[in-house]
């Protein structure tokens, strides 16, 4: 059977992890051969990985503070994940700026969850400028991680309304149920094989993109 582990990357308490997790448990995914191999932080006190324990998985820390740069510190975590060889590396809260000898040694196989409809708002505070653009649709988007910031391409995207009285708490809570939607079905998606990338465009067949374009009257 083909490779089909999961490593995710937390830094916190790992909302998006228990996302995943749950919906590995809930849909069967090791029925497919699909399986979370390991949930890594560089935060030793991670809640995340207290979750992950409770769930029953293996975890690992690669404390970034005890190495002397990025370059070391990214030697030491790629060789913890390459003990799995994953078919998917997740970032679910990571928050690390990989370089881009990461980011190229798990070329097409690493992914993240953006609070933005990418192209649009990358980078931080995105619910707030959304709201102060005026635009009417907000949402995530999965998309494969590249040297530029916010910039792989895209996999699958959730939508949903911005509304009178929004602020940047409300449209963020209404986001995030968008994003523990989407970020499951993304990762098993890339996992089975049924997504893949190929001269930096996702191809993928009718049915996955379906499932990976969300508007929030869906779910």
């Amino acid at each position: 059977m083909a490779n089909k582990k999961i490593v995710i990357l937390i830094s916190g308490r790992g909302s998006n992890f228990v996302a995943i997790a749950q919906a590995a448990q809930r849909e069967n995914w090791a029925q497919e051969g699909i399986e979370i191999a390991c949930v890594v932080s560089n935060r030793p006190e991670a809640a995340g990985l207290e979750r992950a324990r409770e769930l029953g998985y293996e975890t690992a820390v690669v404390d970034h503070k005890a190495y002397p740069d990025r370059v070391a510190f990214e030697k030491a975590l790629i060789e913890v994940i390459d003990r799995y060889d994953p078919a998917v590396v997740v970032l679910a809260g990571f928050m690390r700026i990989l370089t881009d000898c990461f980011v190229n040694h798990y070329d097409g196989r690493i992914l993240n969850i953006h609070p933005a409809l990418l192209p649009l708002f990358k980078g931080l505070d995105t619910h707030q400028r959304a709201i102060d653009a005026g635009v009417r649709i907000h949402g995530c988007t999965v998309h494969f991680v590249s040297a530029e910031l916010d910039g792989g391409a895209i996999i699958g995207q959730a939508a949903v309304p911005v509304v009178p009285g929004d602020d940047a708490d409300t449209l963020a809570h209404r986001a995030l149920k968008l994003e523990h939607v989407l970020y499951p079905r993304a990762v098993k998606a890339v996992a089975a094989g049924e997504v893949v990338l190929k001269d930096n465009r996702v191809e993928m067949p009718a049915h996955v993109v379906q499932q990976l374009a969300l508007f929030s009257n869906e779910i």
